[in-house]
């Protein structure tokens, strides 16, 4: 099923599509926002899965910020899934409405690909996206050319009793394997293999920099290269709308070499 919406703007385009997965028996929204280039030319775009937060929905970003102006400034397809607002982006245990690992390796992005001419891809997201984006790169780096975390949740059990966490993957007191498990701050070890682009950031007085910082050193023990970056700022839109062209110009510059 694909319900197409188009929006024409000044430059690209904002279509709100459906996707529907066979994994959780729904079909799942999504914004694609295409640049003004992509409908006069046939050569491939890089595209740009952008992750929303905990609580949060695909329109999230472009509620927040003109996403058409990024889709024309680096020529690329920005696409923004709805991840439920308390996915985490994992394949829950106990939850069986909650497979969003299994829907966005199997089944959203071979859509996507069948769906747009798409070139290089990248995945990015804020806070719970920002986890998301690592987890999903992390354990199927064959999918992705680059990714890049804001503001990530990266360690699950920086707290055990918020966000719906436990709803997901059970209690941390029954599970904590899962919980570790989980955790992108965890996961370093995975990447030994894996040579695509890394970027990492978070502002200094957001509650999630001292496991962002924890993450960057480990990247750094495990001789991973990465960028990573701290800047003045807080969790919140402000910081996110001013980082979001640093993500997509890193983007852009790896997907040019």
């Amino acid at each position: 099923i694909l319900l197409h919406v188009l929006f024409q703007l000044y430059g690209g385009t904002l279509e709100t599509v459906s996707v529907f997965s066979t994994a959780m028996n729904k079909n799942i929204p999504a914004l694609v926002v295409l640049p003004d280039s992509y409908k006069n030319e046939s050569n491939k775009f890089p595209i740009i899965i952008l992750l929303h937060g905990y609580g949060g929905n695909y329109l999230d970003w472009s509620n927040h910020t003109n996403l058409v102006d990024g889709a024309d400034q680096f020529n690329m397809i920005i696409f923004c899934p709805d991840g439920s607002p308390n996915s985490w982006y994992l394949d829950s245990p106990i939850d069986p409405n909650s497979q969003y690992e299994t829907f966005f390796i199997d089944e959203l992005i071979p859509w996507i690909r069948e769906s747009y001419r798409m070139g290089e891809i990248g995945i990015t997201g804020l806070s719970m996206g920002g986890h998301g984006s690592l987890y999903l790169a992390i354990r199927h780096p064959e999918l992705f050319n680059a990714v890049s975390s804001m503001s990530g949740g990266v360690d699950l059990t920086y707290s055990t009793v918020k966000w719906e966490i436990s709803n997901k993957i059970g209690s941390f007191k029954s599970y904590p394997e899962r919980w570790m498990e989980n955790s992108v701050v965890n996961m370093v070890h995975l990447l030994n293999e894996t040579d695509f682009p890394i970027f990492v950031d978070c502002g200094y007085d957001d509650f999630f920099i001292e496991n962002n910082r924890d993450l960057h050193k480990k990247l750094i023990e495990a001789k991973i290269k990465h960028r990573y970056a701290e800047k003045p700022g807080e969790h919140n839109w402000n910081y996110w709308i001013s980082a979001l062209d640093d993500h997509l110009k890193f983007f852009q510059v790896n997907f040019l070499k």
